[in-house]
This record gives C-alpha cells, structure tokens and sequence, in this order.
C-alpha cells in the first residue's frame, strides 16, 4: 500500500482569504507488484477575520479517474443459457470516483449545487440518450454504479472528512489496485448550510512505469510481437510444466 498526501489551504475570497497550495507528491506509479494506494487530504482555511456566524464549515473532496463512454449491457436468461440482450451506451463515466463528506451527504450539499458541480457518483456521470427500445434507460446507469461499487471504483465516505474548529480538515481516500492510468481530478469545496462557497482543483498523475509500461506499449504499438511474444511465453511455460511433471514421475 503506498501513501500519497495532499497538502491544500483553501480559501473563501468572498471573506478577503488567500490560497496557498503545497503538493508532496502529484503522481502514482503503477508497477508489477502495484497493490493499492492512499491518498492523504489535508487541508486549512486561511482567515484574516473571525470565522464568521451561522451555518458550519463543512468539507467535499472528490476523485475522479479519467472519464471515458462504457456500454452497459443486460443479460438475460434464454433457452436456459444467459445472454446479452439489451445494451446502452453511457456517455461518460469515470474510471474511479469516491467522494469524501464531513458529513451526510445530503445534509451538507444541496440539490442545485450538486447539479451545478456533478458532485455526487450519479452526478458524474454523463449518460444523455438510449435506444427507443429501452424504456428503463437509467437502470442500466444504476447496474454500472452498483457493479463499480462493489470493486471500489466508486465510493461514498460520509463522515470520513474531519473538521478542526472549522479550519483545518483531513481525509484519507483509499485507491484500488486496479487504476486506469491517467490525471485524476482531485476537488475540494466548501459549504455553508448546502451551499458552496469554495471550491479548489488539483490532479494527481497515474501512470505505469517499469515492466508494466514496456508491456502496456508493446501491446498497444507493436501487438504483432506482443502476440508472438505472449505466445511464445505460453508454450515455454507449457513446455516447462510438462518437464517438471516428467521429473517428478521419474
């Protein structure tokens, strides 16, 4: 498990505070023995005045994978064998989403505002039109959530930001082995009785680096010999197993 912190003071201009921004590290390197990673939040509200009267502070952070079109595809089961029937395209989705509340979601963000900021999983993703077939268009957004969720590509941490006298936060946002390279968009906003007041963007860089790299560009600019060479590894290994076993019987 490798860790990575994220180091943010943030403002609220509205009130005359300035922003500061600190990174110790803005990039995740893939590699063979890859297991998962942490991403470390910290955070703080620089203020020239009182923190003022009325609603708390509460603090959003989300991270998001690169967004890409997934097609969506609902099996059925036909003359006792499961096949694919339906299938709708959805027009974006992020590869990873989590989102990280000091609170309950709905108690610290409007509707409006998560409409306006696609703050929310379902809010971040984009799908805009089904065949004229399909009269249940979004369950096929809600299957691709639910399947997301169960392997960890999408989660919902309410209550996981922790807020010091209204000034200083953290989170930790857990990471799957299983990462799409790319620049992950990391937002933190703040709000006051739902609405947001603050809002920052950072990205973190995930990339494959090592044997995994060379693998991923061989398979993609010379997958002739990407072919040959899984091949060729196949029946070396079949070759070997087949030699042990002889040995063994011997």
């Amino acid at each position: 498990m490798r860790w990575l912190a994220l180091f943010l003071f943030v403002a609220l201009p509205a009130w005359g505070e300035s922003v500061v921004l600190g990174l110790s590290q803005n990039e995740i390197a893939i590699t063979t023995s890859f297991d998962g990673s942490e991403i470390l939040v910290f955070g703080a509200v620089k203020r020239e005045v009182p923190v003022p009267d009325g609603p708390e502070l509460e603090v959003i952070i989300t991270v998001a994978g690169p967004s890409v079109p997934v097609m969506v595809r609902r099996k059925d089961k036909r003359v006792g064998i499961w096949v694919n029937t339906d299938a709708v395209e959805v027009d974006r989705a992020p590869s990873f989403y989590a989102v990280a509340t000091s609170g309950l979601l709905r108690d610290v963000l409007r509707d409006t505002e998560d409409l306006r900021y696609q703050i929310s999983v379902p809010r971040a993703i984009r799908s805009v039109g089904a065949p004229m077939s399909i009269t249940d268009a979004p369950a096929f957004t809600e299957a691709l959530i639910r399947i997301r969720s169960e392997a960890s590509l999408y989660q919902l941490r309410e209550n996981q930001v922790a807020v010091d006298e209204q000034t200083l936060f953290r989170a930790r946002i857990e990471l799957p082995a299983a990462l799409t390279e790319g620049a992950y968009a990391t937002r933190i906003f703040l709000t006051r009785d739902g609405q947001v007041v603050s809002s920052y963007e950072t990205s973190i860089d995930v990339r494959k680096v090592g044997l995994e790299r060379w693998l991923f560009s061989l398979s993609r600019q010379q997958p002739i010999i990407y072919g040959l060479m899984s091949l060729a590894i196949a029946i070396f290994a079949g070759w070997g197993a087949s030699a042990a076993f002889s040995l063994l019987r011997n």
